[in-house]
This record gives structure tokens, C-alpha cells and sequence, in this order.
């Protein structure tokens, strides 16, 4: 499926573009409109109760609230058997102001269903009218598979909001967990310019390939460094020979998820205490984490292995410096540290 051009019409958007919304179980809606109907009708009879005096029966009786109620039923139901009917000019003004328009708005509980889904899809053409406006230095993750689930996992972990992350795939049932997730997610194939547009990649701050083939993900990337030139580009690949191609294509990182799986195997073979610590600093949730944070100004000029953190590295005008390093033997003004933090509890 091709989507229509981002600079088209909203209300074509929706369904490729959705914006997710608190889930009302079918029951509460069910019953929150017949309540409202009932409601209509109770307003509707006091207000013939009221000017019950201006309406006339065939049988010659006052009208009780129970006659009330039974005209109110007929009337805003459109039966109009015209066995109670309003006979002075209050009464019929009244018919007018009040009773004509409860009488549309019942009509409108009763053809709700149809109502609902066009009210639905005003909703979300405004809501996704609204997001392409405001969206900006978020992430965008190409793929839903166990590589983009795992990925999105991490950044909760680590405190981005869901908001902040919008999905692109072409597998519906995929897109469907992404948005009972709280996601933002986008129908199509990446490969398309016109597809990531649609997700904001020209406004994003990062954008993570996680595709099934590595072809793709080269496509994928030509797009998106085409799209945005200074956004970080992460990309998961199978096969290490494609690295290369990652790179020319644009991509800021590059894993090759068979080899770090293959050394994790191999390791746990002899040594499975440091597979379980390598899990542990991956998890954000729980144990230890790495983390990257901005120097602080006490900490200028002295050595990051002194540091009251355990440093890994400093970032060094947008390159990495592991500690032990001659060149990092004094942490300057505006280096970044990469360090092990207790995640919080």
C-alpha cells in the first residue's frame, strides 16, 4: 500500500498514520450511549410534563408524567401515533426549540455505530493533522520485529516517552501492537521516501533500522541520510560484510546482530558470569546500566578513572575515547562520559 503524498488531505492519512488514543472497552461505549438515550427521554418528557397544560389527549384526561413519558418516546423516536398532541402555541413552541432537537440527537444515539467510525476518522485526521505539525527530534524505528521491540524496550527503560517513538512496518498485526503499546506507527514500506516523511524522519533526532534483510536496511538508510542529514542513524544488519555498504549509506552505528549473538554463546560457554553481566548493563530497568551524561564543572581537569563513577570512555567532539587512553587523561570542557550507573530501583 502506497500512501498519498504528505502534502495531501489528513483524512487520507488515516489508517497509514495513527496516532494512539486511550482504549474504551466496546461495552462501556455501548452503555454510555444507551444512558444518554435514556437521559434524552427523561428530559425530554419533563419538559412536556411541565407544559403539560398545552397538550391535548384523545381520551380528555391531564396528562400524567407516565403520558409525558410515552409521547416523549413516540416523539423522539418519530412514531407519532398523534394520540397526544400539542395543542397551544407554548407547547408547539416548545416542540420546536426543545423537543425537534433532542429528537435529532436520539436519532443520532440510535445510528451511532455509523456516527462513531465517521466521528472516529474526523478525530484522527485532526489528531494526525496536529502530530505532523508539533513533531519534532523524535525516533523513528523501522520494523517491529524482535530487534525494533527490544530496541523500543530500552528506550522506556531509559525514560523516552512513547509518544516520542514513532514505528514504521508493513505488517498490520506488528503496526497493532505498536499501538496498543502507546506508539505512534505508520503503514508502509520504509524503503519509500514518501513512507518515512509520513513518520517525521526529516524532523527526528535518531532513526533505528531493524529490518529482517540487510538489503533493505541499506535502502532504508540511503532514504532516511537523504531525508535528514544530521540525524543518528542505528542500524542492525546480519551479515558483517555489509557493514561497509551501512556506512557509505549513511548509518552513524552499525550492529551485526549474528556476531554479538555468536561471541555471547561462545563466551557463555566457558565464562556464563560475564553473559550475565553483559545482560545486566544492557537492561536499563534493573542492576546496572550504561550511560552516557554531560561533564560536570568539578570534574574538569581531573582524570575520568578518579571520577566518583565508574568511566568507560569520554566523548571527545563526537568520537569515542576509552579510558586509559593517553589523550583522555584530563576530562575537558563540554566531553561527554560514558559510565555504569545503578538503575534506578
Amino acid at each position: 500500500m502506497r500512501p498519498s503524498k504528505a502534502s495531501g488531505p489528513d483524512f487520507a492519512l488515516v489508517g497509514v498514520l495513527r496516532i494512539p488514543a486511550p482504549q474504551i472497552s466496546p461495552w462501556v461505549s455501548l452503555w454510555r450511549r444507551v444512558l444518554f438515550a435514556i437521559a434524552l427521554l427523561f428530559l425530554a418528557a419533563t419538559v412536556v410534563y411541565i407544559g403539560r397544560d398545552g397538550y391535548r389527549d384523545n381520551t380528555g384526561t391531564e396528562l400524567s408524567f407516565l403520558d409525558a413519558f410515552y409521547y416523549a418516546t413516540v416523539s423522539l423516536s418519530t412514531t407519532g401515533y398523534g394520540d397526544i398532541i400539542p395543542a397551544s402555541p407554548g407547547a408547539r413552541l416548545a416542540n420546536i426549540i426543545i423537543i425537534t432537537p433532542l429528537r435529532v440527537l436520539f436519532l443520532i444515539v440510535l445510528v451511532g455505530t455509523t456516527i462513531s467510525v465517521l466521528t472516529e476518522r474526523s478525530r484522527q485526521a485532526f489528531k494526525i493533522q496536529r502530530w505532523r505539525r508539533k513533531v519534532r527530534n523524535h525516533t523513528v524505528v523501522v520494523g517491529y520485529g524482535t530487534k525494533g521491540r527490544t530496541a523500543i524496550d530500552a528506550m522506556l527503560g531509559d525514560s523516552v516517552q512513547p509518544g516520542d517513538i514513532v514505528v514504521v512496518d508493513t505488517d498490520t498485526v506488528a503496526l497493532e501492537r505498536a499501538a496498543n503499546a502507546g506508539l505512534v506507527t505508520v503503514h508502509g514500506s520504509a524503503t519509500q521516501s514518501d513512507v518515512l516523511r509520513l513518520a517525521g524522519v526529516q524532523h527526528a533526532s535518531s532513526v533505528i533500522v531493524a529490518t529482517n534483510r540487510d538489503d533493505a536496511a541499506v535502502l532504508v538508510t540511503l532514504t532516511a541520510r537523504e531525508l535528514n542529514k544530521t540525524a543518528k542513524i542505528v542500524v542492525a544488519i546480519r551479515e558483517a560484510e555489509n557493514m561497509h555498504l551501512l556506512r557509505q549509506s549513511g548509518a552513524d552505528s552499525v550492529v551485526v546482530s549474528s556476531e554479538t549473538a555468536g561471541r555471547l554463546l561462545g563466551i557463555a560457554t566457558t565464562t556464563p558470569t560475564v553473559v550475565e553481566m553483559m545482560e545486566d548493563l544492557l537492561t536499563p530497568e534493573e542492576g546496572f546500566a550504561v550511560a552516557e551524561r554531560e561533564v560536570e564543572d568539578s570534574e574538569i581537569g581531573g582524570s575520568p578513572r578518579h571520577l566518583k563513577d565508574i568511566v568507560l570512555g569520554v566523548v571527545r567532539d563526537g568520537e569515542l575515547i576509552r579510558v586509559g587512553d593517553p589523550a583522555v587523561d584530563a576530562v575537558e570542557a563540554g566531553d561527554k562520559l560514558l559510565y555504569i550507573r545503578r538503575a534506578a530501583k
